[in-house]
C-alpha cells in the first residue's frame, strides 16, 4: 500500500493554476486591443496625413520665415501651427475612436453571439467592463500622447533639416518649439480632460452599449436630446444642454487658462482648482454608478 501512495499521487491530475484577477484584467484589455485595431490605426493614420501635409508645406517654410523675421509674434505662430494641427488632429481622431469603441463594446459582443463564449471563461463581468472602460480612459490617452509626440519630434527633425539646407539658423525653430514643455502640457491635458473630465460621457455610451438591443448610437444620443427638447419647451431653461456643452468643453477654466491650447507653452495649469472641482468629482461619481450600471446588464442580458 505504501508503495502505490507515491505512484497514485504522481498520477492524480495537478489542481489548476489559479490566475489572479489582475492577469485576467490584462489579457481583457489585450483581447479588446486585438478585437478593436482601430485603437491604435486611426491616430497613426491621422499622423500619416500630418507629416505629409507637413512635408509639402515645407517647400515654402524657409520664405515664410524669412519674411516673418520682423514680426517675432508671427514667427513664433508659424513654427508652432505644425505642432498644434497634429495634437489637434491626433486628439479628436482618438475621441471619435473612443465614442464608436463605446457604443459598440458591450453591443457588438451580444449581437454576435460571442458574448456567450467570453461570459464562459472565467473573467467576471466586473472585469470585463472595467477593461472595456480603460480603453477610453486610459490605453487611448496614452496612445494619443505617444502618436503626438512622435509626430512632433519628426517634425522638429524634418524642420530642423530644411533650415538648415536652406542657409536659415535651425536654432530659432528649436527656440520657438520647447517640446519636452509641450508634451508635459499635452500629457496633463490629456490625463486631466480625457480621462477624468469625460469619464461620464464614456460611462454613459458603455451603458447604452450594454442594454440596447439595437440601434445603440441612436439611443445614446436621442434621450439627451429630447430632455433638452422637452426642458425648454416645459421650463424654457437650457441647464441640461448647457451642463453637457461645458461637461464637453471640459471645464477650460480648471483646467487650463482660458483662450489657449493644450499645448500653448503659455497655457496656465491649475491643477489645484481642477482637483478641488465639484463638478470633477460628482462627474466621476456619475460614471462609477453608469458603468456599475453596464456590469448588471452585461450580467443579465443575453445575445440578441
Amino acid at each position: 500500500m505504501s508503495t502505490l501512495a507515491p505512484t497514485i499521487a504522481a498520477a492524480a491530475p495537478a489542481a489548476p493554476a489559479q490566475t489572479s484577477t489582475l492577469r485576467r484584467f490584462y489579457w481583457s484589455v489585450r483581447r479588446e486591443l486585438w478585437e478593436y485595431q482601430a485603437i491604435y490605426v486611426a491616430p497613426v493614420a491621422v499622423a500619416a496625413l500630418v507629416l505629409l501635409g507637413f512635408l509639402i508645406s515645407m517647400v515654402h517654410l524657409p520664405a515664410d520665415l524669412r519674411a516673418a523675421a520682423l514680426d517675432p509674434a508671427r514667427q513664433n505662430d508659424l513654427l508652432q501651427r505644425p505642432y498644434r494641427y497634429a495634437a489637434a488632429l491626433i486628439m479628436l481622431s482618438t475621441f471619435i475612436v473612443g465614442i464608436f469603441y463605446c457604443v459598440e463594446a458591450l453591443y457588438a459582443e451580444r449581437r454576435d453571439r460571442s458574448t456567450l463564449f467570453w461570459k464562459s471563461l472565467p473573467v467576471s463581468d466586473v472585469t470585463a467592463v472595467i477593461a472595456k472602460a480603460s480603453i477610453p480612459l486610459l490605453i487611448l490617452p496614452l496612445v494619443t500622447f505617444a502618436v503626438t509626440v512622435a509626430t512632433q519630434l519628426i517634425i522638429l527633425l524634418l524642420g530642423t533639416a530644411v533650415l538648415s539646407v536652406s542657409g536659415v539658423n535651425a536654432a530659432t525653430l528649436w527656440a520657438h518649439v520647447p517640446l519636452l514643455q509641450m508634451s508635459w502640457l499635452l500629457l496633463y491635458h490629456l490625463a486631466t480632460v480625457h480621462a477624468l473630465w469625460w469619464a461620464p460621457f464614456f460611462g454613459w455610451l458603455l451603458l447604452v452599449s450594454a442594454w440596447a438591443r439595437r440601434a445603440p448610437f441612436l439611443w445614446a444620443t436621442l434621450p439627451l436630446v429630447a430632455i433638452s427638447i422637452v426642458e425648454k419647451i416645459a421650463f424654457d431653461t437650457t441647464r441640461f444642454a448647457t451642463m453637457l456643452q461645458t461637461r464637453y468643453n471640459a471645464s477650460r477654466e480648471a483646467v487650463i487658462a482660458p483662450g489657449t491650447l493644450p499645448i500653448d507653452p503659455m497655457t496656465h495649469l491649475t491643477p489645484r482648482v481642477f482637483l478641488s472641482s465639484a463638478s470633477l468629482w460628482l462627474g466621476l461619481a456619475v460614471a462609477a454608478a453608469l458603468l456599475a450600471a453596464a456590469v448588471r446588464l452585461r450580467r443579465a442580458r443575453g445575445p440578441i
